[in-house]
C-alpha cells in the first residue's frame, strides 16, 4: 500500500455523530425502500427525522438511494424518481417544483487528487426552482443549476447551469434557451 493511501485511510472523515447516523439510516433504509410506492408521505416523514429538510407534496420513490438525508434540502412538489442516486456527502438543495428523474446521479462528494492522500471533499450542489434533471444525467461537485434549467439524459455536468437554459450531452453543453412559462412562479411566494 502506498503512503497515501495510508495516510487516506487513517483520515477521520466523518465524526462520530455523523457516523452514529450513517449507521442508524442504514438500518432504517429497508423502511424506505421496501416502503409501497405510492407511500410518498410515509419516505418524507423518515427522511425528516433524519434531518432531511422536505417541502410539501415531495414524492421520493422507494427505489432512490438518498445517501445521507441530513445533508438533503428539497422543495415543496420536487421529486426524486425511480433509482436516483443523491450522493450527498456534502450539502444537496432541490428548489420548489423541481424533478430528479430515473437513474439521475447527484454526487456531492469527491477527492483532492493534488495531493497524495486525496483527501475526501464534500462540496455542494445547488439545483433551482422549476429544474428537470432527466433520466440519466450526472452532476457533479460544485454544480449549480439554476431556476428553469433542463439538464438533458445522460448529460455530465461538471460547470454551473445557467437559468432557462437547456444543456445535453457530455461534457454538458448549451442546446438553447428554455422558454419561461407558469413553472417560473412554483417557487414563488
Amino acid at each position: 500500500m502506498t503512503a497515501g493511501v495510508a495516510v487516506n485511510r487513517r483520515a477521520r472523515k466523518y465524526t462520530r455523530g455523523q457516523q452514529f447516523r450513517r449507521v442508524l439510516w442504514s438500518l432504517a433504509q429497508p423502511l424506505f425502500r421496501f416502503s409501497p410506492r405510492p407511500c410518498f408521505g410515509w419516505r418524507r416523514a423518515l427522511l425528516r427525522a433524519f434531518g432531511a429538510q422536505v417541502g410539501r407534496g415531495v414524492h421520493i420513490y422507494p427505489s432512490a438511494t438518498i445517501y445521507m438525508p441530513w445533508n438533503l434540502s428539497i422543495g415543496d412538489w420536487s421529486s426524486i424518481g425511480e433509482f436516483a442516486f443523491v450522493y450527498n456527502l456534502g450539502p444537496v438543495s432541490v428548489g420548489a417544483g423541481s424533478t430528479i428523474s430515473q437513474h439521475a446521479h447527484l454526487c456531492a462528494g469527491t477527492h483532492d487528487y493534488s495531493r497524495a492522500d486525496m483527501p475526501l471533499l464534500k462540496p455542494p450542489i445547488r439545483i433551482g426552482d422549476a429544474v428537470w434533471i432527466c433520466a440519466g444525467a450526472f452532476l457533479g461537485p460544485h454544480v449549480t443549476v439554476g431556476d428553469g434549467a433542463i439538464v438533458g439524459a445522460r448529460a455530465v455536468v461538471s460547470k454551473p447551469v445557467l437559468p432557462w437554459t437547456i444543456v445535453a450531452g457530455n461534457p454538458a453543453r448549451f442546446l438553447k434557451p428554455r422558454p419561461m412559462h407558469e413553472a417560473a412562479s412554483i417557487g414563488g411566494n
